[in-house]
């Protein structure tokens, strides 16, 4: 994923150098280093696995200008994980704080060239009754969710939907809730015009937008049930 300044969240998970550790403590501590050494933020990362094969740490923290960091967390190998926050100026795709673009996404009634038009098992899941472009007008919260339970390369997309599916039962009509699959056809060689849309090369990830199609808030690449359940109800105060 892109970062901006701002929040930003970061999922980890730990490895011992072969393997991901599918194990750890309920928290942990570390902090933010900018490339000149100083520290920037502290982090409380807490430990994610409801509902999911590989936990990870929640980090979240608010980063003031587009450089590369270090995250290090306290006793790690000494080397941390560096990532980059850009301009926004530089993205291309949907950012916090910006209305979501419409979109006419594939629907029950109309694939729009989409097959199938969503690839969940046993049975496609319930978030394609209106496009993305009608559901912006509903004036209701919103979540929009790009993924491809069936091509997943992380694996996270199908629990990720699940997720959602599950989300929808608890808060009813209350947020609206459209879902897109990433690839126009079963063998997964041509990317869905919905994805190109967004201009993103990764998946999942769920947008959440205020009652006046503003994206609010953002999850990505992986977020077990729990997260979910909080971003949702932050989402229902927004």
């Amino acid at each position: 994923p892109l970062f901006t300044p701002g929040d930003v969240r970061l999922p980890v998970s730990l490895s011992d150098g072969q393997t991901l550790s599918t194990v750890g403590p309920a928290t942990l501590k570390g902090s933010i280093i900018d490339a000149k050494g100083n520290k920037v933020a502290d982090v409380t990362a807490p430990f994610r696995y409801d509902g999911i094969a590989v936990p990870y740490y929640e980090v979240r923290v608010n980063l003031p200008t587009a450089a590369i960091y270090t995250l290090r967390f306290d006793g790690d190998d000494g080397q941390g994980a560096t990532f980059e926050t850009f301009n926004p100026s530089d993205v291309k795709s949907p950012l916090t704080g910006k209305p979501l673009p419409p979109f006419d996404t594939p629907t029950v009634d109309n694939h729009r060239g989409v097959e199938p038009y969503c690839t969940l098992t046993p049975n496609p899941c319930p978030f394609h009754d209106i496009t993305l472009t009608e559901a912006l007008k509903l004036g209701k919260p919103l979540c929009y969710m790009v993924g491809t339970p069936a091509h997943c390369q992380t694996g996270t997309c199908a629990p990720g939907l699940e997720f959602l599916v599950a989300e929808h039962g608890r808060v009813a009509d209350k947020v609206a809730m459209v879902h897109a699959d990433i690839y126009a056809d079963n063998a997964a060689t041509k990317v869905a015009p919905a994805i190109e849309a967004l201009n993103v090369d990764y998946e999942p990830i769920i947008y959440f937008c205020d009652k006046n199609g503003v994206i609010v808030d953002r999850l990505d690449g992986v977020w077990d049930r729990g997260e979910l359940r909080d971003r949702m109800d932050l989402l229902l105060k927004a």
